[in-house]
């Protein structure tokens, strides 16, 4: 008597046996060969459009130029009839509030502007970005098991990414299409003090369609939530 399975249960085993054989590094590899077919993240000198929608709050919307090899980065966020801008060009900074550069520390403080937060912006943006070829920076552990998973009913290979103490303490955890390799997925959780992860703790990052900037391919939209609610935080769409 013949059996007939599923074809999801069948692709399911296709992709499990495809990730047993398949080592994380070999994984990214693969990943980065989608996004950044031509090699051109270590070259990076582009500029791009960002709209970030939040419950409750106007949109911010923000002009970020990376030229990694002058280490120079510019971003330009616009909300409401606030416009502030920080330019960062190797270890100089300037902070530049509607127009003008001679703020006062009071006018500073109000509106929360810093180096410390400029160079927050610069690796926050240069990271989500850049990925996955971020992942083979310095002081990126790479875990060489793949998992594999099933997340909002679709089945992924799911790569965990650690950091050097003097990194991060962040658990990373990317998740590719089994067929394209292409990253859909990335949720992070906190630590405690031992090093374990705190459940109830991160975020996850839903990511769709895709815009071509100089040649690498990145995510338009990135949707945020919450990992111990699934509590909608807000969509950054790339424009």
């Amino acid at each position: 008597m013949k059996t007939l399975f599923p074809t999801s249960l069948f692709l399911l085993f296709g992709i499990m046996s495809f990730g047993q054989q398949i080592k994380g590094s070999e994984l990214l590899d693969k990943a980065i060969k989608y996004h950044d077919p031509q090699h051109k993240w270590k070259t990076f000198n582009g500029t791009f459009h960002v709209t970030m929608e939040t419950p409750n709050s106007s949109n911010r919307n923000s002009k970020i130029s990376i030229n990694l090899p002058e280490e120079h980065f510019y971003l330009k966020a616009k909300k409401d009839t606030v416009v502030t801008e920080y330019d960062v060009k190797k270890e100089a900074c300037t902070i530049t509030l509607n127009g003008k550069t001679d703020l006062s520390n009071q006018v500073l403080k109000t509106h929360n502007l810093s180096c410390e937060r400029a160079y927050l912006y610069k690796n926050y943006y240069t990271y989500l970005y850049g990925l996955p070829m971020k992942l083979k920076d310095e002081g990126t552990i790479i875990n060489d098991v793949i998992e594999q998973k099933t997340f909002k009913g679709k089945a992924f290979l799911v790569l965990q990414v650690t950091y050097d103490a003097s990194v991060g303490k962040d658990v990373w955890y990317f998740y590719f299409n089994p067929k394209t390799y292409a990253m859909e997925v990335y949720q992070f959780y906190k630590t405690d003090d031992t090093g374990s992860i705190k459940k109830d703790s991160g975020e996850y990052i839903l990511l769709t369609d895709e815009e071509i900037v100089n040649g690498i391919k990145m995510p338009k939209t990135r949707a945020w939530y919450y990992n111990k609610d699934d509590a909608y935080l807000g969509t950054d769409i790339l424009n």
